[in-house]
């Protein structure tokens, strides 16, 4: 079976977020494609499989299968427009998170994502505890999402990985600030699910996108995930949808033997 490794959300390997994208005939057993993303050891492993006018796409950490991710969809719709369906520009995705749109144009993916304002809620002592610095907000959807002023402890946080682990709320963990540079940086923390930091989390910005939107009074934002890695988002508010766009590169093709 073949596998492409592709960084996304940049246009030059060994940055971005790199996902291993398995275009399939028909589907593995779920077990088995848990054991390719655990042997990947990426932060997502894509599988899809062509379903009526588009395909069904689904995504695997090597912990969980999980119900939506950006990195991947983009890498995805990379592998799908150069070396499956080379005629095409616009790839539809039915997924757990529902129907995903991604439009190519020239050189970036734009990904048509549900929007997912979340909720405020009170920061703990646990979270306190793990995060060494108290945010100026807390918010709580899939994953939970820690506002800051400074974006220099963005850039420069330190996570203790099992005191984030401890935090019972939230599968994830996002801190974000505003930025001189961009619209806004952020990093993501997954150690719950094996991935101790996401490089570059389009999932994410499901979340941060309104967020700042209404924060900036802004529609359309420059966003820049300030990992190691790095990456950069542009991304637009669309009331209840989100618009992520970004380019990708491919760092590899190979073969699995199973």
């Amino acid at each position: 079976m073949k596998q492409y490794i592709v960084d996304a959300f940049t246009d030059k390997v060994f940055e971005g977020n790199p996902a291993a994208v398995c275009i399939m005939e028909k589907w593995l057993p779920d077990d088995v494609m848990q054991k390719i993303a655990i042997e990947n050891n990426l932060s997502e492993t894509a599988f899809a499989v062509k379903e009526d006018e588009g395909y069904r796409l689904r995504w695997f950490t090597p912990g969980k299968e999980v119900d939506l991710c950006g990195h991947a969809t983009l890498g995805t719709a990379y592998v799908l427009a150069n070396f499956y369906d080379t005629d095409r520009t616009h790839f539809v995705f039915h997924t757990l998170s529902g129907r995903l749109d991604v439009k190519k144009n020239g050189e970036l993916y734009e990904m048509d994502f549900p929007a997912q304002m979340p909720e405020r809620i009170d920061v703990t002592p646990e979270m306190l505890d793990a995060l060494g610095k108290g945010p100026k907000e807390a918010y709580l959807r899939r994953d939970l999402m820690f506002v800051y002023d400074d974006e220099d402890f963005v850039k420069n946080y330190d996570p203790d990985w099992t005191k984030l682990c401890n935090i019972q709320e939230g599968m994830g963990v996002l801190v974000t600030a505003p930025s001189k540079e961009y619209d806004f940086v952020s990093r993501c923390f997954f150690p719950k699910i094996r991935v101790n930091e996401d490089p570059v989390c389009g999932s994410a910005h499901c979340n941060f996108i309104p967020y700042w939107a209404q924060k900036l009074g802004k529609k359309v934002m420059i966003a820049r995930q300030v990992s190691k890695r790095g990456g950069t988002l542009f991304c637009e508010d669309c009331g209840d949808r989100v618009l992520i766009k970004g380019k990708a590169a491919l760092y590899s093709e190979a073969n699995i033997y199973i």
